[in-house]
């Protein structure tokens, strides 16, 4: 009999099954030969079978019921994890919450300080009192010493019947003739309009140039015997560059349309004509000052033939000159000349929110600007 002609079990039972952990020979044979046939699909079931029994590890982990050696370990880590990123959370969300506070603190107060509340009735005041109106810094258009603050400040002054009297403290040191001028004869008319209101002027530091011209049109004049009085005069300042220019070899190029249209060019060579032009003018300003200053203090006035050369004094000269009436400060006119000690205060105050406007205004017609020359540049390119 051939091999392939024995039977499948020996007599002996020895293929029976039970034999050899219960798997027949020729099976174990077959699967012997099928390993050696596939070995890779062999590794596959084992991976296999190893994944699912980590899957089901993990899963019990999670679930807390423990697992193989090292899962205890491995969830307090994950706990630990687990809280640094819920405390996380909850500072992000605290710090959200400041930070919305802090900005709609801020808001509010930008709101306050912006918006006026108090309306645009004026000052209302109750009881007999001193009215002051404080002039300080340069005397220019858009400013708080300018002519339209000034004036209209003075006018509610002297409205308001409780006010005994005003005082102008003027604290500068000049500045535009015609803002000047125009705060001179506002004082004029408005002592015309209440002469039985008088209004002082009380000076700080420095009532110098146009800050005089003002406190020329005034009743009387107090200062501190150390602060600084007069300058009776009008200047026109500027640079010149043509010798300068010459060393450097830069040449100046001014095409006018005028014969006079270029004068008073830094760059330019003076012109003999136009200085005489330019001297005539500031003389005549000069003797308008000068015819200002007399009308306002007449006989108080001492000859000194410096007196409007444009020199300036103390307080206590300027009194032997008769530029002043006085020593005293606000306290003193107010208590002992216009016997009303409370001092109410009619300055024109620019607020906030104008400040920023004007801000805003100007920075917005810069931008203009400069987006009209970027524009016009970019056509030219093109």
């Amino acid at each position: 009999m051939t091999e392939q002609q024995k039977p499948p079990f020996d007599d002996d039972g020895a293929g029976k099954p039970g034999a050899e952990g219960g798997v027949a020979p020729d099976q174990a044979r077959l699967e012997t030969a099928r390993h050696a046939d596939y070995p890779l699909e062999d590794e596959l079931r084992q991976g296999d079978a190893a994944a699912r029994r980590e899957s089901e590890e993990r899963a019990a982990r999670l679930a807390g019921a423990g697992g193989p050696v090292g899962g205890g370990w491995e969830r307090d880590v994950l706990e630990k994890v687990l809280m640094a990123s819920l405390r996380e959370q909850r500072a992000a969300r605290r710090w959200r919450i400041f930070f919305r506070f802090a900005g709609l603190a801020l808001l509010v107060a930008l709101f306050l300080l912006v918006f006026d509340f108090k309306g645009d009735g004026g000052i209302s005041t109750s009881g007999r009192h001193t009215a002051m109106v404080s002039l300080d810094g340069e005397i220019a258009a858009g400013t708080t010493a300018s002519a339209e603050s000034i004036n209209t400040a003075l006018q509610a002054a002297f409205a308001d019947t409780n006010a005994a009297g005003v005082i102008l403290k003027i604290n500068s040191p000049g500045g535009s003739p015609v803002q000047a001028g125009i705060i001179n004869d506002e004082i004029r008319r408005l002592r015309k309009l209440y002469p039985s209101k008088p209004l002082y002027v009380v000076v700080e530091e420095i009532c110098a140039s146009g800050g005089y011209y003002v406190a020329a049109a005034a009743d009387r004049i107090y200062v501190d015997k150390a602060s600084i009085v007069g300058s009776i005069g009008v200047l026109m300042d500027g640079f010149g560059f043509t010798g300068l220019m010459d060393k450097l070899g830069v040449e100046r190029r001014l095409y006018t349309s005028g014969a006079n249209k270029g004068m008073l060019d830094p760059f330019s060579p003076e012109v003999p004509r136009q200085k005489e032009y330019a001297q005539a003018m500031l003389k005549q300003i000069h003797q308008q000052f000068i015819d200002v200053v007399k009308a306002g203090r007449g006989d108080r006035l001492k000859e000194d033939p410096d007196l409007f050369s444009g020199l300036f004094w103390t307080g206590q000269r300027s009194i032997e000159l008769g530029l002043a009436d006085g020593l005293g400060n606000a306290d003193y006119v107010a208590r002992e000349l216009f016997k009303a000690e409370d001092i109410v205060d009619y300055t024109v105050k620019e607020n906030l929110a104008e400040r920023v406007a004007k801000r805003f205004g100007a920075a917005a017609g810069s931008a203009a600007i400069k987006t009209l020359m970027l524009g016009s540049r970019l056509q030219s390119v093109q």
